[in-house]
């Protein structure tokens, strides 16, 4: 089964520190890493801060649009991981080593099932 695991954690106007954005990137690249070496990571990617965002919403046929993402919340949707778990449980051990921490936030690890869609339907 394949999964997402989507990465939220807290977007701060001040940039890390060198020596935070790299203890990140590291705990990252183990992850990836680990997960490459076991056959299981699918893609991953990081997205652009918040306010590169646009929201989409239709109305009378017409498509509206706004700057930033679609609710204001506390954390953001950071990036995601796709990988090819046995199971649910597996898909879990893999979440919890994906590092979400931002200057000292704990952030959060969505899991949701993917469903393969067939391009020729």
């Amino acid at each position: 089964m394949r999964y997402m695991m989507m990465i939220y954690s807290q977007e701060t106007t001040e940039p890390l520190s060198p020596e935070e954005n790299e203890a990140i990137s590291q705990g990252h690249r183990a992850v990836m890493a680990d997960a490459g070496a076991q056959g299981v990571l699918v893609g991953w990617e990081k997205l652009k801060p918040t306010n590169t965002a646009t929201s989409v919403r239709t109305a009378g046929g017409k498509a509206i649009t706004t700057d930033g993402p679609f609710a204001e919340t506390k954390e953001q949707f950071a990036g995601y991981y796709i990988m090819e778990c046995k199971n649910l449980d597996e898909a879990i051990e893999w979440a919890a080593r994906i590092p979400t921490s931002c200057r000292g936030q704990s952030g959060c690890i969505e899991i949701r099932p993917i469903e393969v869609g067939n391009p020729k339907s």
